[in-house]
């Protein structure tokens, strides 16, 4: 089967910004210069910026990861083998000796109608004859011919077999002591015989030890409708191979236990505790089967395998990431709380931006950066550093960005100010969306804050959003459960912000960042960078406003 297990996951936080997409796409495509199979993926929709980044250097978007539990598409199943429904008895047979697994019954759209097992097919040899009967009344004829390895001779316009059989030895009262009316009749090479079988009412002879059917009782058969099969086995064998010629449809397993590929193996694992199947099916979204699952599958599985970028915080870090195995972070924010059962790769740096940690880890293990790569990381670079003028952004960054500069062809001045010039503007969007743009989750003395910061180019930006953004700030609240939200408008022309806020701690903020007398919003002149100065202050103001209510 298609096994995905072997590829590494590289992906940045929720809600992902341009250094986050960029960093998962720059590192896995060194990761597999190296050698090492590496896939970018990304955990939310793309911002206005980050789409115009990777359109305009031929970048489609990474895959998008909604959860770090393994499926069961991305574990080792056994290969279907597929039979026709209508296939018989004897062919299955056939097969499972080969295989020795479970065979999948299909229809003619290959829709999943049941399974077959060796226990399936034992009750067929083991059942009782009233079974038999009943099976064989409803097996068409040329499933009779293929089961005896037979020719057929002629075939009636309809079959009128009742699923008995007889075995004519001739006697001295020759066939009179015998009741034949439906009935399939083996016989030998006895032409008066078969004769008369046909006169009695067979449905069907099947004839044993012959070469060829005479004409006059080919003749008969035609009159009273009787089908002819030469078998090409002894009456003994014949008569064994008859009662396999039913289709599979007869004896297959329905009431199936099954899952879809898309399943969690967790999920799986619980179900399967539950009953006693040796192999249970897999499908695809098409009811098409995809596999077959066992106990041994899932005691063998391996959990997903994540690189991630610009975070290390569960909270921020893509849904079941605590299942999932953790083989790197690279990231240039403070310590979170991700914890891992083995040691592992861990880069953290006092550094302008992710994008600039890979670009150094390009030099290091000696691999080109190719142009379009060199471009985005540039873009990544600009943008999580306000062009180089957040506080967070350091001498290597600098360096760094004249390296880029040169690999990618671009100067940065002018590029800074076409992308935020394209992908700032406010006007007429959705004011959640604007809220969505760049936001992330905090958890500070215990209460659920989220911050959002929207870079622009130039403050009169802000003169497109309405007094009406507050009431908007309001009901996001109210609709996400949270003790506070922070907006920070972040202007790059103008080198400075606007914060605006919303919910219980809405007072933490003004402590933050007092308005001066006679203002509503006041520019925060040199206050660009959320992480080396909005959350520090915001998190000293919540911790008193929230000590001072204890």
């Amino acid at each position: 089967m298609k096994n995905e297990k072997d590829f590494i996951y590289v992906h940045g936080h929720r809600n992902p910004d341009t250094d986050s997409v960029v960093s998962a796409i720059a590192y896995a495509h060194l990761k597999n210069e190296l050698g090492v199979k590496a896939v970018a993926c990304r955990l939310g929709g793309l911002s206005e910026e980050t789409d115009y980044i990777l359109e305009k250097f031929g970048f489609e978007a990474p895959i998008l990861l909604k959860d770090a539990r393994a499926t069961l598409d991305e574990i080792d199943v056994d290969s279907p083998i597929e039979i026709h429904v209508d296939t018989s008895i004897k062919d299955a047979m056939d097969i499972l000796q080969k295989s020795r697994q479970t065979l999948a019954v299909v229809d003619d759209r290959s829709q999943l109608m049941g399974v077959v097992t060796s226990s399936n097919l034992t009750h067929i040899a083991m059942g009782d004859t009233a079974h038999s009967i009943e099976l064989l009344k409803r097996t068409p004829v040329e499933n009779i011919v293929k089961a005896i390895d037979g020719t057929l001779v002629y075939k009636p316009k309809e079959f009128r077999f009742n699923g008995k059989t007889s075995i004519v030895a001739i006697a001295e009262s020759g066939l009179s002591n015998y009741q034949l009316d439906g009935r399939l009749v083996i016989i030998g090479d006895d032409v008066n015989a078969q004769m008369e079988a046909i006169n009695k009412g067979a449905a069907c002879i099947v004839t044993v030890w012959t070469q060829e059917i005479e004409d006059a009782v080919i003749k008969q058969a035609i009159e009273k409708g009787c089908a002819i099969i030469m078998s090409s086995h002894g009456t003994m064998n014949t008569s064994r191979y008859l009662l396999f010629s039913p289709s599979i449809r007869e004896v297959m397993t329905t009431d199936l236990v099954y899952f879809n590929k898309n399943e969690f193996v967790e999920d799986v694992e619980s179900r399967m505790l539950k009953t006693r199947y040796r192999a249970y099916p897999v499908l695809d979204d098409n009811n098409h089967i995809y596999g077959f699952i066992s106990r041994y599958h899932i005691l063998n599985s391996q959990s997903k395998r994540l690189i991630l970028v610009d975070h290390n915080e569960y909270s921020q870090s893509v849904e079941g990431v605590e299942d999932a195995e953790i083989l790197e972070v690279i990231d240039h924010h403070r310590i979170g709380d991700i914890n891992t059962i083995k040691p592992i790769y861990f880069r953290n740096e006092i550094i302008g931006s992710t994008a600039s940690i890979i670009t150094k880890m390009y030099h290091e293990n000696g691999v080109n950066i190719p142009k379009n790569i060199a471009s985005i990381l540039l873009s990544a670079l600009i943008s999580d550093t306000l062009n180089l003028k957040s506080p967070t952004a350091t001498q290597q960054d600098f360096r760094l960005a004249l390296q880029l500069e040169a690999i990618s062809g671009l100067d940065r001045y002018q590029f800074a100010q076409e992308m935020y010039e394209v992908t700032s503007t406010l006007k007429n969007k959705p004011y959640e969306d604007i809220i969505n743009q760049d936001i992330k989750t905090f958890y500070i003395s215990g209460k659920e804050v989220m911050v959002s910061q929207v870079v622009i180019y130039h403050f009169t930006e802000l003169d497109t959003i309405h007094e009406t953004f507050e009431e908007a700030l309001e009901a996001y609240v109210l609709k996400h459960k949270l003790d506070l939200l922070v907006v920070v408008f972040t202007s790059i022309e103008d080198n400075g912000s606007i914060v605006v806020s919303a919910g219980n701690l809405k007072n933490a903020v003004l402590d933050a960042f007092p308005n001066e007398d006679g203002q509503e919003r006041t520019f925060l002149q040199d206050i660009v960078s959320r992480k080396n100065q909005i959350i520090p202050r915001l998190s000293s103001a919540i911790a008193k406003v929230v000590d001072g209510k204890r």
